[in-house]
């Protein structure tokens, strides 16, 4: 993962450079130290925006939902109004996108999931930056007219979750857009009845 440092404040540049490290190296190999030299930082720096791991942590837990969002585009959906086709389009162009070109930001979100259930502190920081993705697409499920939309919502990110976790973290290869599009559009036909 590249650490782009134009235009990036201070604390941005601790938070990439942290999300860059846990996709390389893991949660273990996050550390001050490592960001201060990662990002060329002088010794110390990474101190200054957050003094203990649990604020690097939490920082980097805030830049990856802001990253993410960006990925995401959920906020670009088109209308339901439309049908499910060009949702599932757009559903599956975003989760296409995490698979691949932003494959690394996958892998950090991951190993802070991992790490938020072994801190309650960081459990709480990383479900609060979550809910917004989980309520848009509560909408999405609605306004698409589903009869359950927590339950619906909660199958769509758990299939989500489980094929982004196959294809980043386990044995399968990602697949081609178009199967991503033609699986999404399975799914929620099942879930809509339609």
């Amino acid at each position: 993962m590249s650490v782009s440092t134009s235009g990036a404040s201070r604390a941005d540049l601790v938070a990439d450079t942290a999300l860059a490290l846990l996709a390389e190296r893991g949660m273990r190999g996050l550390t001050h130290r490592a960001v201060d030299e990662r990002a060329g930082l002088p010794q110390g720096s990474t101190s200054n925006v957050a003094r203990t791991r649990q604020a690097l942590l939490e920082l980097a837990v805030r830049r990856l939902a802001e990253r993410e969002a960006r990925v995401l585009a959920l906020h670009e959906m088109p209308e339901a109004s439309g049908g499910t086709d060009p949702v599932v389009d757009a559903l599956a162009l975003a989760l296409h996108r995490a698979l691949t070109r932003n494959r690394d930001l996958t892998l950090a979100r991951y190993e802070l999931a991992l790490e938020a259930t072994r801190r309650p502190e960081l459990r709480t920081s990383y479900d609060t930056t979550g809910a917004r993705f989980r309520d848009q697409l509560t909408a999405l499920v609605t306004a698409l007219g589903s009869s359950d939309p927590d339950r619906h919502a909660l199958s769509l990110v758990a299939w989500a979750d489980g094929l982004m976790f196959s294809c980043v973290a386990g044995a399968y290869e990602t697949p081609p857009l178009a199967a991503v599009r033609q699986s999404l559009r399975e799914l929620l036909a099942g879930m809509l009845g339609s």
